[in-house]
């Protein structure tokens, strides 16, 4: 059918509706043609009409055709040499998704079809397919852009004021009897008002959304009728995923999403994307054609050396290549949309030492740091970096530039292995509780650049992390041999569930002791959706494949009890600056007064260099000053808070703390004790310098001494 259509403009690139038309603009370098395919249904077999873009600028194809509206449904056949060896493997015979698509109408209906080459074929990759993928593969959407986003306001909430709730769009609200069914498990769900109340009432400020960019269910995971529920297997880095909302497949989604941001935002809470730009979901050399590989595979991936093969920085077989100008420009422009249009305020970058690789070795001066670090828009929200990937020398916690914040593992770890009563850990732990100087002083960072957690999404939860020694990942499917093995977990006597009344205690205190840890420590404290429920995976350490009810949460099986201590905890410690200082302790007197931190033996006394280095030491106390936190706050005003005594026993047996003499404090009252669950309820005892406090085994115990405001 012929079609009417004009030049157009190389920019921007996608598809673009300015109330008149649409114009199309897609990068290639090595294509020699490329075809618009126009589709009045996502049933359709073919496509209804299809449109040579002729105009070529500057390696981008456009085309502009009037009277195309929004809803319009299309992709790209894009021809070129099939040459796997030389890295091109275009194939016109499969329909395409645009890059820069704003909506995807719908998932994969996986078929041979969707692959470049002819499966069972000897020659495997090398081998041309030419059956046609139109009918199995999702179309792209054109959308219209406006949205009345009223006085919407970002919170931007700095990060020392920064709590971080780790979430899944389907998981959170799937079975929550009190959200409409019709929504739950959607954006909608997240964006109900019964939503948003237990948000505000936990306390948190930023929600980090598990990936949302639409993303594909790898082959192998349907045929055994599981699923990428996690979402890291990304093919369209501007499009919210179509699974997660209730409204529908035509851009409807984008309008649910930008109103779920909306409702947060008026709820003070920052909205966070974990986002993968590291790899895209067409895998490696014996993966799909879906889009950037019949695009123009070259000018996206890291190729070796003989290009037919990939280089795979990721574990998912393939890796995008942030050194080509092309796929810096999707990345970049894919931020800038987020941020503009669809209002978000950060994103969590997944295993962010790949896109820092310059050719193979990680470079923290890499092009990508430059071009993020002076974009006057993208430098200016909250940007997070998964700090390692699989590739050798991937391991980075700490080596981030300026600007960066970085999911701490070693403060996982760290912590982990203090509570499970490792030997010789106080000096690190001592590190990972004031905000990591080892890793980030340096550099003129701040504490808030590590941002601390305990459990994520890959992994044990918390409940499953002091229920288990070993991961019970049966269900995924490969055998258990799935998932980390050395979890640094502890099962506190019993493997999986049980009724013995002093291992469940025990379990809840460890529980207690983890979060009253992570929220006491300085930097920027992140918790994931569930654990302060008490939920559990059976011991799955590696869920990502299962959507289902061993991932979501199940809100008819709550642990109230931990669910109040984890809202006071939270409200405590957003009351008391001193757990959120915005600088580092410098170990010095204040103003000729006390030093701002001291750490303190069990007999009262400082601890020394040689104290740290006890491999059996299992307890450690620290005095934590009120005074001088802040020389001044946002608004120019002095900062001071009470000073705090905060005695940590990992031992498995009670200990005796003599408090310090009468400088750091004339009196102190327990106003938390992870031992009791009920301590943060109202103060409790008092004690006077020199008196002794018993802490239980494996337990917190926090005093507070108010300080004269002046």
């Amino acid at each position: 059918m012929d079609i009417e259509n004009y030049p157009g403009s190389p920019y921007p690139l996608g598809a673009t509706w300015d109330g008149e038309g649409v114009n199309f603009a897609l990068f290639s370098e090595n294509a020699t043609a490329v075809e618009l395919c126009l589709f009045n249904s996502e049933d359709d077999k073919t496509e209804a009409a299809k449109v040579k873009m002729t105009e070529r600028t500057h390696q981008v194809w456009h085309t502009y055709l009037p009277g195309v509206k929004p809803g319009q449904l299309y992709g790209f056949r894009v021809h070129g040499p099939f040459e796997p060896h030389n890295g091109h493997r275009f194939n016109p015979h499969k329909l395409l998704l645009d890059p820069y698509a704003k909506a995807i109408s719908g998932t994969i209906e996986w078929h041979d079809a969707l692959f470049g080459y002819t499966m069972g074929d000897p020659q495997k990759d090398l081998s041309f397919s030419k059956t046609d993928s139109a009918q199995y593969i999702p179309k792209t959407v054109v959308i219209d852009p406006s949205f009345d986003w009223g006085n919407d306001r970002k919170p931007k909430i700095p990060y020392h004021k920064t709590i971080i709730y780790e979430a899944h769009v389907k998981g959170f609200t799937k079975l929550h009897p009190e959200i409409p069914e019709e929504i739950r498990g959607t954006y909608a769900g997240l964006a109900h008002p019964v939503t948003i109340k237990y948000l505000k009432q936990l306390g948190i400020t930023a929600i980090e959304l598990m990936p949302v960019h639409h993303f594909i269910t790898d082959r192998h995971l349907a045929d055994k009728n599981l699923a990428n529920y996690w979402g890291y297997n990304t093919i369209g880095f501007f499009a919210p995923d179509v699974r997660y909302s209730s409204s529908g497949t035509h851009g409807e989604q984008v309008v649910e999403f930008k109103q779920m941001v909306k409702a947060l935002h008026q709820a003070g809470i920052e909205v966070i994307l974990d986002v993968v730009y590291n790899h895209t979901a067409e895998g490696n050399h014996m993966g799909p054609t879906l889009s950037f590989r019949g695009i123009d595979n070259a000018a996206y991936y890291r190729l070796t050396e003989d290009q037919r093969y990939y280089m795979d920085y990721t574990g998912t077989g393939n890796t995008l290549n942030a050194n080509l100008p092309n796929v810096l420009r999707l990345i970049m422009d894919s931020l800038r949309y987020w941020i503009l249009e669809m209002h978000v305020d950060g994103f969590r970058f997944d295993l962010a030492a790949t896109l820092a690789r310059e050719l193979h070795e990680v470079d923290r001066l890499s092009a990508f740091f430059d071009i993020i670090h002076q974009d006057p828009i993208i430098s200016q929200v909250k940007l997070i970096a998964e700090p390692w990937d699989v590739g050798e020398g991937g391991y980075h916690v700490g080596n981030f530039p300026p600007g960066w914040a970085e999911w701490n593992g070693k403060y996982r770890d760290c912590i982990r292995d203090y509570w499970r009563g490792a030997d010789s850990m106080l000096a690190e732990f001592a590190q990972r509780f004031t905000g990591s100087s080892d890793l980030y002083k340096d550099d003129y960072r701040s504490p808030t650049a590590s941002i601390n957690f305990v459990t994520a999404h890959d992994g044990f939860t918390l409940h499953d992390l002091v229920s288990y020694n070993e991961k019970h990942n049966e269900a995924n499917g490969e055998g258990n041999n799935d998932g980390e093995s050395h979890n640094r977990s502890w099962n506190c006597g019993v493997e999986g569930p049980t009724k013995d009344a002093e291992v469940v205690e025990l379990r809840n205190r460890q529980i207690r002791n983890f979060m009253t840890t992570l929220f006491l420590s300085q930097g920027v404290p992140m918790l994931v959706s569930g654990d302060e429920l008490g939920r559990t995976q059976g011991g799955n350490n590696n869920a990502y494949c299962q959507d289902n009810e061993i991932s979501w949460i199940d809100w008819g099986n709550v642990d109230q009890d931990l669910l109040s201590f984890t809202r006071r905890l939270i409200s405590f410690c957003k009351k008391h600056p001193v757990f959120n200082r915005r600088r580092w302790f410098q170990g010095k007197p204040i103003k000729g007064k006390v030093k701002d931190i001291a750490w303190f033996l069990p007999e009262g006394k400082e601890m020394t260099e040689e104290n740290w280095n006890h491999d059996f030491a299992k307890s450690l106390a620290v005095f934590l000053s009120g005074m001088g936190i802040h020389s001044k706050g946002p608004k120019g005003e002095q900062v001071q808070d009470d000073s705090f005594y905060v005695i940590f026993n990992a031992h498995y047996e009670p200990l005796k703390y003599k408090l310090p003499y009468v400088k750091y404090g004339k009196s102190w009252t327990k106003v938390l004790d992870t031992a009791a669950p009920d301590s943060l309820d109202e103060e409790e005892e008092v004690y006077l310098p020199n008196e002794t406090v018993e802490v239980a085994a494996r337990s917190v115990v926090v005093l507070h001494h108010q300080e004269e405001k002046r």
